[in-house]
Formats: structure tokens, sequence, C-alpha cells
């Protein structure tokens, strides 16, 4: 169904979004929640900056430069003049963008969106196979890439007719690249008049099947967005820097580390090093950094570094990606003072539903609905539980699960409810108690691993037979993933053959998916129709454990 007011003249993604029958219920119940229906996010957070006289406060930092919104609005423009003029691209249409958190990675997904195009970000670990099977499912003819990672997806344009064209960002001096050809232009582009219900972004999230899922959002549920959890929970400021490690790919680093500083009129930081827990700790210093985004894994590990050095200018800590153990919470405060605001949100929610702010926190609890969320804890039926029960979450807000052409919609969307897969008690006070997954995903350091997808590559392999993959518990990264394999016959079950099927996953998959933990087993437990029963193995190597 295309918006009546729609600017989007390609119709491939609105044509293949779920019926309305088959979608969230959307809840605006909240003044700030009420977007006009003609909203271009892009245009909408700037002239609110512009309202506000904050056009020339720093916006997007590096170690080399730092952008006011009046610079980086020019470039945004720029970027729109090239994707519209040079290339010809209609509203609607879709751009892979390819790159680690960066300005020019900023600036080319909000360049995009204000062209009225559909950005399509894609995590940099992801190799030519993954990117191929994003490209297909969303017929993307043109990438921008990040200079430094053109090798996968040059090979991916090689293996399909739907690319057809790259052009590399980061890159100053080269022709044919985005700084060129946006020294071209002056600069001079009207933001497309978008419906607020036209498409912004497709996120892609792998899910337990392995299979890509594409998460469809559009103006108005990121403009929502920025005006739930951010307006009420985390209150950034206008002095307030930002940084952190989530991926721009992933909608939490997104909204964390672009979307939410640009609705506050902060800044973000991006620095030009790979984040350690020791580097970070030091740029927090540094740049004087008040706001941090990051995984509990990697406060766990920086805790240590934060203990010995002064970081005076940080207030905010939020944590999310994965379930925040205590021990972690209270590790981070000891070495800090601060506490980790906590949160958790969903990709098919866009962000974080369920938090606390740090003077509201209660010990074990993630925290409360967000305001403009409802949540509830419920059975197999969808009926609520009592208090103090565990069962399944269900969510209704400004923001809800629209999958692109997908049947697993109906898994997500029951009776208008979202169903994001966690396990929840919630207590008489309205605290929400995470338990646990329930699916098959695992997610190991705040990133989610698909059992299937590590399956199928372990396949690939000569020497392996059959295979069946898990996530344990693990009290570094919160789960580790876990292959059981049964080799063919001949092969040697030693240290040797472990090092080369981890490997091989590492060359076929984003490196953090392979399995660190590899079991040689004789047979799987199946079902009588052969399907592989994933939690006899879970309590297999839980005794063993």
């Amino acid at each position: 169904m295309v918006p009546p007011n729609s600017a989007q003249t390609d119709r491939f993604v609105h044509d293949r979004l779920p019926p309305l029958a088959a979608r969230a219920q959307m809840r605006y119940d909240l003044s700030e929640l009420q977007i006009a229906d003609q909203a271009n996010l892009v245009d909408v957070l700037l002239s609110q900056i512009k309202a506000r006289g904050l056009l020339d406060k720093p916006f997007l930092r590096s170690d080399n430069i730092a952008l006011t919104y009046t610079d980086a609005s020019e470039r945004i423009n720029r970027i729109a003049q090239v994707l519209t003029e040079d290339f010809g691209l209609v509203p609607g249409n879709r751009v892979l963008l390819r790159g680690g958190n960066s300005i020019g990675m900023a600036l080319a997904w909000l360049g995009v969106v204000k062209a009225g195009l559909i950005a399509v970000a894609t995590m940099p670990l992801l190799r030519a196979k993954e990117l191929g099977e994003v490209i297909e499912k969303a017929q993307i003819s043109i990438a921008l890439c990040d200079a430094t990672l053109m090798e996968e997806l040059n090979i991916t344009k090689a293996q399909t007719s739907i690319l057809t064209t790259i052009v590399p960002f980061n890159l100053m001096n080269e022709p044919g690249s985005l700084a060129v050809l946006s020294a071209q232009k002056d600069g001079n582009f009207k933001p497309c008049l978008t419906a607020a219900d036209d498409v912004a972004l497709m996120a892609f999230t792998s899910g337990t099947t392995g299979k890509p899922k594409a998460v469809v959002h559009s103006h108005r549920d990121v403009l929502a967005a920025c005006q739930a959890w951010p307006r009420h929970i985390l209150e950034a400021n206008p002095d307030d820097i930002v940084m952190g490690s989530p991926p721009l790919a992933f909608t939490f680093g997104l909204g964390g580390l672009l979307l939410f500083p640009f609705a506050a009129g902060a800044s973000s930081y991006f620095p030009s090093i790979a984040y350690t827990p020791e580097a970070m700790v030091k740029l927090i210093q540094a740049t004087r950094a008040t706001i941090v985004y990051t995984a509990p894994t990697f406060y766990r590990q920086m805790a240590g570094f934060a203990k010995q050095t002064p970081l005076p200018s940080l207030r905010i800590c939020v944590s999310a990606g994965e379930a925040l153990p205590d021990a972690t919470r209270q590790l981070w405060k000891d070495a800090t003072s601060i506490e980790m605001l906590d949160g958790i949100g969903a990709t098919e929610m866009f962000h974080i539903f369920i938090s606390s702010k740090p003077d509201d926190v209660r010990r074990g609890a993630i925290g409360k609905v967000v305001p403009g969320y409802t949540a509830k804890v419920v059975d197999d039926q969808g009926v609520e539980v009592p208090r103090g029960t565990v069962g399944k979450l269900a969510v209704l807000g400004p923001t809800g699960c629209k999958y692109l052409d997908d049947a697993r919609q109906c898994n997500y969307v029951k009776n208008g409810w979202n169903h994001p897969g966690d396990a929840f008690i919630q207590d008489a006070d309205g605290y929400f108690f995470y338990q646990a997954r329930d699916d098959d995903m695992i997610i190991t350091s705040g990133y989610n691993v698909g059992g299937p997808e590590v399956e199928d590559a372990l396949m690939q392999h000569p020497s392996v037979a059959e295979c069946g993959v898990i996530g344990i518990p693990d009290d570094q990264r919160g789960m580790v993933v876990k292959a059981f394999v049964v080799l063919k016959p001949g092969v040697n079950g030693n240290e040797a053959c472990v090092k080369q099927l981890q490997d091989h996953v590492k060359a076929a998959l984003a490196p953090f998916k392979y399995p660190r933990q590899i079991e040689f087993v004789s047979k799987l437990p199946r079902t009588e129709t052969g399907k592989l029963q994933r939690f006899k193995l879970r309590s297999a190597s839980q005794q063993k454990g």
C-alpha cells in the first residue's frame, strides 16, 4: 500500500510490504509523536536545528575535522545531487551503504535519505555471499562503499547483474569518487517531499533461519523513535559529545550515534582507529565525550582501564545489544561511579522500548516501558500472564515490524502486537526482567548469529557430514557459537581439523559468526522427520559444562 501523498515513484518496496492487517498496531499517544503526513526525516531534523539556532554547533567530529550542522548540510546536499543528477536515481530506489563508522558513512546515509531514496546500510564485516543476498533481496543497483572495503563488494558485483555501480567514499582525489563528484555540485538541493510513511531505510537481520530478513522503517517511524527513548530516558543536549562502538549499519548504532544526537543538537565523534577497550577509554578522556554506547562485554573489558583513567566528562553509558549482567553493571559503577543505562530494543522496532534512567534502576531489571510504548508479558495465546511469571514479551508503540516480502511477518506480529522473541518476567512495579531468547538466535558480544547460517557454511567443507550449531553461555561474551560436527569417514577430529573448520567459516561469513567451540560427535539428535533438535544439543552441552 503506497501512501496517497507518496513521493517514491519506485514502488518496489511499497508493493512488498505486509498488508495492513498483518502489521503491528501503531500508537502515537503522546503529543511529541504526532508527525506531519508530509515529512522527510533529514529535512525535519535539520529544520529543528535551525529553529533552535544550532546551525553553527559541531555535529560530526573525527580526529581531523569537526563539521558544523551548516557544513554537514551542504555536504549532504551535494551527495543528494550526485545521486539524483549524475546517476539518475529516483525516490524509492535503494542504495547500498558499505562502511565502518565514519563521517563519510554518516553523510552518505543522510544524503541518500534526504533525496527520498532508501538507505540499506550493511555491516563492514559482511562477505561477498552475504552482500549478494542483500542486493538480491532489495534489488539494489548502486552502492556507496568505503574505499577500504571495496574488495568483497567488487566480488559481489562480478557475480550479479543487479548491482551495476559502486561509488567509493572516504577517498579524496580519485576520479569517480563521491568526494570528487560532490565537489562539482553547488550544494543547493531541495529535500525530497516524502510522505511521512514513505520508506527511509531497510535494515537486514539474519534471524534464526539464516535467511536475511529486511526490516523496513519509514520517515515517520524514525522521527517518532527520536521522540521516544532519547527524549524521555537519554535526555541528551547540545553540549553532549557522543561516541561508541555499534556499527551505523545496526539500528542501535544508527540511532545512538547519528540520528539521536542529530535530534538533540549534539555532536558525534567517529575515530580513525578501531576501538579496543583501552583505546575507547583513552578517547573518552581525550575527546571529552559525555555519552557512550557499547555492549556489556566491552564495558566489562573497559572497566579496568576506566578505573585507572579519570573520565570527568562522561555522564551517560548506554548498554544494549545483549543482556547486561548485574556483575558487569556493578563492575563499571565501581570503576566510574556511573550507573549504566540499560535497555532492550529490536531492529524491527528500530530502537530501545524498555529502559530506565540511571536514577530509576532496579537491580537485575532492564527497566520499565519507554513512554510512548506499551509492553506486556504473555503466554503462547497472547494472554497476559500474572506478574512475576515468565512469558513472552509483546510490545506496541510508534514503531513496529514491517518485513519486506517475508512470511515471517506473522511470527513477529500477532494480533497487532510485536513479539521480539524474548522471554521476560514483569514485577508488580512494572519493571521487566530479561530471561532469555525464546528462539534459536545466538547473541554473542552484541552480534546476532543465526545457527542455521553457520551450519550451512560448515556443510560446505569437504570434511563435514552434518552439523548442528547452538549458542552456549559465556561469561565474557554473553554467548558463544558452538558447533557439533559429524565428520565424514576417515577424517581425524583433532585440533588441526577444528582450526580448518573455524578458518573455513571465517572466510565464508562475517568473522564474528565462526564457532569458537567445536565438538565432534558420531550423530546428531533429530526428530523422526529429520529435524535437528537443538534443545537436545543445548541440554547435552549444559550437562558437560
